[in-house]
């Protein structure tokens, strides 16, 4: 009788027991390391050995170290964490976007509200130039305020341009890291037993990968995990990873895209379809930008273009009084229409069709860019897409819509495309022009009297000038009432009393003298009171003598404050209407990223709860390996002793 099979069998009970309290005191060493899956050693019953008695077992076998793993929970988790870092990356840019958009005194509104009021000591006083010099105080203030807030949003967006390039970096260098974990893996897969640290390791890249961008994966027979991103563009396969790149946007060469680089080859990846952080910051960079920037754009162009063109209806102080044109107070940035990076262009590089635009009715103006191209390559019909609703309308040359006019220079061919940006550098270029008091035209061009000898009640209560210059400059109009229930003729007389044009029309309460469409000379009066047979009211040119106390242009620039400038709303509304617009995306990329986030640790938590460490659990198993070693080794030792009884007795 020999004592080699039992001593064989507490071989193997010692070598599997140590195995288990090796994994396990591996599991407990990683158990607050991110990712790690728990391992456990499997065991097998080696095959019995006949014998004329029957099979006798032959003890227990290592058979390999497998992984708490779920391919499933680990793919859900990778993809929350992607839609979180989404969320997240964006929010971040809204919030410092935010900082833009001052509400209270230091806002654009109370800054275009205060300019505003500063006209009203300016009609009261036409003639102080302390007056003008505070109205010329608070147009340089504002100005600055709107080139100030182009600036910050120009800051916000090379922001973006840095943190795309970091992120960009950091998935780059995680491409590698997955590339040479999956050669190590293929390299120990010929030994026929899982490398699970290494599986955890490219598991834990992939994880980090996922916050930049959203991954598909998809494993190999060789053991390595192919990676994809933005809908199935590859970033890893096998052993080789591509390189990403940030590029020059197609239709904006200020904005940012991301490409991949493979060998030669540069494709360009949908900012839609990266998800993670990328496609979080590109999403603020082609939505949320665009309409802050549109936005303060469409409010400069409106209350620089409603004031400048108030400007140029009256008459300033420069001497000779009343021969001086009057010039704009404000400059502002020009629209503008950029060309795509795939249009035809010549050997020289230079584009063969162009677009310009023009600024036809500041008021008008959207917030908005717009997409301009043919409908169908090559035939010459041209369509314009507004991007915030996506409303189209064919175009031709010369058109003009939403405030501007579009016109092609060149050539353009077939397949051109155009960005037109009406107001995005609008507030960027804003700036007081005029430095003189003396330049503001505080005075109308035109000045309204009734005849003494009237004897209704008929008064003037406005008059308002709707052209710079008027159609006929230096005529006089006389407006006759015939009868008494309104009726009048009017006659446009030349400087030498020479009747040039005349008309007849019936006044009513309430109604304009010329009522619309009608025109006499450029401008509209509004009359108090009540007409009587006889009675003239004279529009003429304000006399050198009166410019000086003439406060006609000043209370129509006052008026402004309250006027629609901008679609029909004031300036103050505006802007509180940008306001309520970025703070509505702040909420609502709080709420999403707060929604994310939740879902991301839940998923988390479900892969970790089926995958990860709980150390009661192992202080369980380590108890019981250490109990088994124990009985393993007591094996060993009736063994021993079993043997050298036989040794005694052979003896």
């Amino acid at each position: 009788m020999s004592a080699s099979p039992l001593m064989s069998l507490g071989v193997k009970a010692l070598t599997a027991n140590y195995a288990g309290l090796q994994t396990t005191g591996h599991n407990i060493a990683n158990a607050n390391v991110a990712g790690f899956s728990r391992q456990q050693a499997e065991f097998s019953t080696s095959p019995g050995q006949f014998t004329g008695s029957g099979f006798f077992g032959r003890g227990v076998d290592v058979a390999t170290v497998s992984r708490a793993h779920s391919g499933f929970l680990t793919r859900e988790a990778a993809s929350a964490r992607a839609l979180s870092a989404m969320d997240s990356a964006r929010l971040a840019q809204l919030q410092r976007l935010e900082t833009v958009f001052k509400p209270g005194e230091m806002g654009l509104g109370a800054a275009t509200s205060e300019f505003m009021a500063a006209m009203s000591d300016l009609s009261s006083r036409p003639a102080d130039l302390s007056a003008r010099q505070v109205v010329l105080a608070r147009a340089g203030d504002l100005a600055a305020r709107f080139a100030e807030a182009g600036d910050a949003l120009d800051l916000v967006q090379a922001g973006v341009h840095a943190e795309l390039r970091v992120a960009v970096s950091e998935v780059n260098s995680i491409a590698k890291s997955i590339a040479s974990t999956n050669q190590r893996i293929a390299e120990l897969r010929g030994l026929g037993q899982p490398a699970n640290d290494l599986l955890d390791q490219r598991d834990r890249l992939i994880s980090r990968l996922s916050t930049h961008v959203q991954v598909t994966r998809m494993e190999a027979e060789d053991g390595t995990m192919a990676v994809f991103i933005a809908g199935g563009q590859r970033l890893v396969l096998g052993t080789e990873a591509a390189t990403l790149k940030v590029l020059q946007d197609e239709s904006d060469p200020s904005r940012a895209a991301i490409g991949v680089t493979e060998g030669s080859v540069q494709r360009r990846l949908g900012a839609a379809a990266l998800g993670g952080s990328l496609g979080g910051v590109l999403r603020f960079q082609n939505e949320d930008m665009v309409s802050a920037q549109t936005l303060v754009g469409q409010l400069a162009a409106a209350v620089g273009g409603a004031v400048n063109d108030q400007q140029l209806h009256g008459l300033n102080l420069q001497p000779p009084l009343g021969q001086v044109p009057s010039a704009a107070l404000f400059g502002i940035g020009p629209p503008q229409a950029l060309p795509h990076a795939a249009n035809a262009r010549d050997a020289l590089g230079n584009a063969r069709g162009g677009v310009s635009l023009t600024v036809t009715n500041p008021a008008a103006l959207q917030a908005s860019e717009y997409n301009l191209q043919e409908t169908t390559p090559g035939s010459g019909a041209w369509m314009l897409t507004r991007w915030f609703d996506g409303q189209s309308t064919p175009v031709v040359s010369g058109d003009t819509v939403d405030g501007m006019r579009i016109d092609f220079t060149g050539t353009p061919q077939p397949g051109d495309r155009f960005l037109l940006q009406p107001v995005n550098r609008a507030a960027n270029g804003m700036q007081r022009l005029l430095n003189e008091p003396q330049d503001l035209a505080a005075a109308s061009s035109l000045l309204a009297t009734r005849a003494a000898a009237n004897v209704g009640t008929a008064a003037v209560a406005s008059l308002v000038v709707n052209s710079a210059p008027l159609p006929t400059p230096g005529a006089t109009a006389r407006i006759t009432f015939t009868s008494n229930t309104g009726d009048y003729s009017w006659g446009l007389y030349d400087s030498g009393n020479t009747l040039l044009s005349s008309g007849s029309a019936t006044w009513q309460a309430g109604v304009a003298i010329p009522a619309p469409p009608a025109d006499i000379n450029g401008f509209t009066l509004q009359m108090s009171g009540v007409p009587r047979t006889g009675d003239v009211l004279t529009v003429e040119p304000t006399p050198a003598a009166a410019i000086a106390t003439n406060n006609g242009n000043a209370l129509a620039l006052l008026a402004l404050r309250d006027a629609g400038i901008t679609l029909g709303r004031t300036a103050t509304d505006a802007w509180a209407s940008a306001l309520a617009d970025i703070g509505v995306r702040v909420q609502s990329g709080q709420t999403a990223a707060d929604i994310a986030a939740s879902v991301a640790g839940q998923t988390e938590a479900a892969r970790s709860g089926q995958a990860g460490v709980n150390l009661d659990e192992e202080a369980a198993r380590l108890i019981q390996y250490q109990q088994s070693y124990q009985a393993a080794a007591k094996i060993l030792q009736v063994a021993q002793q079993l043997f050298d009884t036989l040794l005694d007795v052979a003896g």
